[in-house]
């Protein structure tokens, strides 16, 4: 009894957001409905890719996934702030179920087409548009600000845990039970959620009141998070590598087909592959006891992202290529991790819908125009060229805007001295 003890105080002085009830709740509901996510994401990927044998179409899953989230995410994350969150997840939970068990009723009949598929991904973006900046503002409201941190550190090891398991799953799945298997465990998975929301009690609840209108709130969010140098800084960087490295996804499924010549199980493994990276990261970070925008750090994390794109578009092994895929994962998970935790621990309480709405229009809303010019790099240069092109475009970017940081720091450092 003594062991366990010490390990359980251990555990919580290493993971102190595990400490409230309200947030292991909501982390134990969403543990099992994100494995069902990324088994849906990985048959949906799939599934469009044999009916089409499309590089284009496949990448158009993407865009008609994310470009809702590129439209309306600043003004939901004005509602985010005007709203209880515990009865917003509620509704965006249900209507995510709702998609899950639609695709599989069309897989079911045999009547599925690509267009369908299309529509439903659009479906299931708009919800997320108001899903993803609603839960990530949820944990403070959680776990307060001394354990942000930690929240957002184990919320991203249980999508990275999911992210392995998910797709090893879909592999399994599509090989023995079809897609419909995967699109059905999705759609039964968010009863967990449901049921963890509703053990949520007594938590705080921030409100804004509705002084403006929505598009008078807009600008008002925008001002305040460009205000900020640190916001500021933040948000071009992730916006930089949002459109030029962070849409491998897509190209795996071809990697997979076209130069290692794989079934639905290399594939699948592939995507774990790049979740054990992430889930590697995300346990790293959520260890933390601090994190922030502290010199060019930020910068360097993104770099590494580049490079690893770099390296694993030059691996003619399929070995190789899965460690690749695992750097690509640990980086990108670091790297969005500092992003979220920095915007969140330098933005008020006022403000935090729509400073995380950006971040999540950012994190998904470009991914239409990062799917978009990816889907035609890979439908032109193939998968591996594909992973070259976009690591030197996002490293080339990374370092144009490091110099132009420097440059600004030593014109401000100047001018401060002039004047004293």
């Amino acid at each position: 009894m003594k062991t366990i003890e010490k390990c359980k105080v251990r555990l919580l002085s290493r993971f102190p957001a595990l400490k409230h009830q309200n947030f292991r709740c909501f982390l134990a509901g969403q543990s099992l409905s994100l494995i069902g996510t990324w088994m849906q994401r990985a048959a949906q990927q799939w599934v469009v890719y044999q009916l089409t044998k499309s590089p284009l179409i496949l990448g158009l899953v993407g865009v008609c996934q994310f470009t809702p989230m590129l439209l309306f995410s600043l003004f939901a994350g004005v509602l985010v702030d005007r709203f209880p969150k515990k009865q917003f997840l509620i509704v965006t939970q249900s209507l995510q179920m709702l998609q899950a068990f639609i695709l599989a009723g069309l897989l079911w009949t045999g009547r599925i087409e690509y267009w369908h598929i299309l529509i439903l991904a659009g479906f299931l973006g708009l919800t997320n548009t108001f899903d993803m900046p609603t839960r990530q503002s949820f944990f403070i409201e959680l776990v307060g600000r001394e354990d942000l941190v930690s929240a957002i550190g184990l919320n991203s090891t249980i999508v990275n845990g999911a992210r392995i398991l998910g797709p090893a799953l879909a592999g399994l799945f599509l090989s023995t039970f079809g897609a419909i298997a995967c699109f059905l465990f999705n759609g039964f998975s968010f009863i967990a959620v449901l049921i963890g929301l509703f053990f949520i009690q007594s938590y705080t609840v921030t409100i804004r009141a509705k002084e403006q209108n929505v598009f008078a709130d807009i600008v008002d969010g925008l001002k305040y998070l460009f205000s900020k140098r640190i916001l500021a800084d933040t948000v071009v960087i992730f916006l930089i590598m949002g459109i030029t490295a962070m849409n491998s996804d897509i190209l795996i499924p071809v990697f997979a087909q076209e130069t290692f010549d794989l079934e639905a199980g290399g594939y699948s493994l592939m995507l774990s592959a790049m979740g054990i990276g992430s889930l590697l990261g995300s346990l790293w970070f959520a260890g933390r006891k601090e994190t922030g925008f502290r010199g060019g750090h930020l910068y360097y994390k993104a770099l590494m992202l580049a490079v690893f794109l770099i390296v694993t578009g030059t691996m003619r092994s399929y070995y190789l290529a899965l460690v690749g895929l695992a750097g690509i994962g640990l980086c990108n998970m670091i790297f969005m991790a500092t992003v979220n935790s920095t915007i969140q621990l330098n933005t008020s309480d006022t403000y935090r819908g729509r400073a995380v709405s950006v971040y999540t229009m950012i994190m998904n809303g470009m991914t239409p125009i990062g799917n978009l010019g990816t889907s035609l790099i890979n439908q032109n240069y193939g998968p591996e060229n594909s992973f070259l092109i976009c690591g030197l475009l996002s490293l080339l970017s990374v370092l144009i805007l490091l110099l132009l940081r420097r440059k600004t720091a030593k014109l401000t450092e100047s001018s401060v001295n002039g004047l004293s």
